[in-house]
């Protein structure tokens, strides 16, 4: 019996040993799971809330999608910034940027022989077209075609500053200086200073931003080398609507040589008075608006301006004071292909009408007749995206009307003058840009006799700084 006991008494003692075992193993997977669990929750929790930040870091602020909201938000972190130092300058230091473009020319004329060809009725070469971007690719060989220097800061919370300042081997000059509102009610935006005016598409960009290394033709005799670049005043309207439309008035010193100019001149016996200035008046509206992948923008420009227009060559005067008003339609469309390749068309066409009296002067004998200009051409070009880092397009460009009536006389002067170009371009990165372009110019003459330019152009585009988007 004592055996039975003792040996029931070993068993009992075995199960219980074993059942604490057994026990204590759940107990540690339980506590296994628990901590798996607690893993996943704040993993969980990472996901669903950004982690806290260390008090010794900065704080990020999101930055607003209104370009006039980021604006705000730069200037009032850089007076921050001043009014805990009043002697630290830097935090109002403004963006800069430098662009140089540089390219190599194969032409089938001589540089002199190129100065002398004209367009009748439109284009002669002034002999001081020798400032800021001038002529770009003007002679053969090697060109600097310029140097420039962009600025931009927020003046205050009211106003933005911009100066463009190009630079040549003959010189400097300031492009562009203006100041821009920042938050005028109703949609309601003003410019003031110099700028290139908002007629058209083109005038308004930099060369830098063009999608050829050369100037449409059309651009070149309306408004010559330069551009319509002018002092002056804007005041545009963003209308509340549903897609964009902006409508636009320009007063403008008008000094533009090739359709307006506000000095006076003297040609033999006859002086003419200077024009009355602000001389130039101009007006636009723009609209954007997407289907499907297609993206489209157009826009209806005028101006309206005296013009006082002096010439001499070789010991001839030639001259004309009177009226132009200038009309110009512009249509952008681009097709998405996906987020990198696009085909995209631009075309503009300008027309000019102008009235006054013209004047010609060999040295000793001096003509004057009524005289009437109706001329108008246009360009057109196609570009093609096909790589991050490739593109390819050709461009056509017309002056398709050369109407000039003197005494009620219609000259008999050439029409349908044609350029025409192709171009591949390879840009590494956004900074920078090499271009290849072929084409024709069969829109020059010398001594009424058609000169076929052929040229081949190799163009370097480089960017340092801070410099802004281009606009679509």
């Amino acid at each position: 019996m004592k055996k039975a006991m003792l040996l029931l008494s070993i068993f009992s003692l075995s199960f219980a040993q074993e059942n604490l075992e057994e026990l204590k193993r759940q107990l540690e997977e339980q506590r296994r799971l628990i901590r798996e669990l607690e893993k996943k929750i704040e993993a969980l929790e990472k996901a669903q809330k950004p982690e806290a930040k260390q008090e010794d870091k900065k704080e990020e602020k999101p930055i607003p999608a209104d370009r006039t909201l980021q604006l705000r938000s730069k200037y009032e972190e850089r007076l921050k910034a001043f009014q805990i130092s009043p002697f630290r300058q830097t935090a109002f230091l403004p963006d800069i940027s430098l662009i140089v473009d540089t390219s190599v020319v194969g032409r089938n004329k001589k540089d002199k022989e190129l100065g002398e060809l004209k367009i009748p009725g439109l284009y002669h070469k002034h002999e001081h077209d020798k400032h800021g971007h001038g002529a770009l690719n003007e002679k053969r060989g090697f060109n600097l075609n310029y140097a420039e220097l962009f600025f931009y800061a927020p003046v205050d919370p009211y106003f933005d500053l911009y100066a463009t300042i190009p630079f040549s081997e003959h010189g400097a000059e300031v492009e562009e200086a203006y100041a821009v509102t920042r938050g005028l009610p109703g949609g309601f935006q003003l410019k003031v200073g110099k700028f290139r005016s908002s007629f058209g598409r083109l005038n308004s960009q930099h060369p830098h931003a063009w999608d050829f290394a050369t100037q449409p033709l059309v651009y070149k005799v309306f408004f010559g080398d330069d551009g319509l670049t002018e002092k002056g005043i804007q005041i545009n309207w963003l209308a509340p609507t549903p897609f964009y439309l902006l409508l636009g008035a320009e007063v403008l010193q008008g000094e533009n040589e090739q359709s307006f100019g506000t000095d006076g001149f003297k040609i033999g016996t006859v002086e003419v008075s200077e024009t009355r200035k602000p001389n130039l008046y101009v007006g636009f509206v723009k609209t954007s608006f997407d289907v499907g992948n297609l993206s489209i923008l157009t826009g209806l420009s005028y101006g309206t301006g005296h013009s006082r227009i002096y010439h001499k060559h070789e010991g001839e005067e030639h001259a004309f004071a009177g009226k132009t008003k200038l009309y110009g339609f512009d249509l952008t469309a681009r097709y998405n292909l996906d987020s990198i390749r696009y085909i995209s068309f631009q075309g503009e066409y300008i027309y000019r009408d102008s009235k006054g009296t013209g004047f010609e002067y060999d040295g000793s004998t001096l003509t004057t007749e009524e005289v009437k200009k109706k001329q108008g051409g246009f360009y057109s070009q196609l570009v093609f995206r096909f790589d991050k880092m490739w593109r390819a397009g050709i461009q056509y460009n017309l002056i398709n009307k050369n109407d000039v009536k003197k005494d009620g006389v219609k000259n008999d002067l050439p029409k349908n003058l044609s350029a025409y170009y192709a171009m591949l371009e390879f840009s590494p990165t956004e900074f920078s840009r090499i271009r290849l372009q072929a084409g024709q110019n069969r829109a020059f003459y010398e001594g009424g006799r058609r000169k076929t330019v052929n040229e081949v152009i190799l163009q370097f585009n480089f960017a340092i700084g801070a410099h802004g988007a281009h606009p679509f």
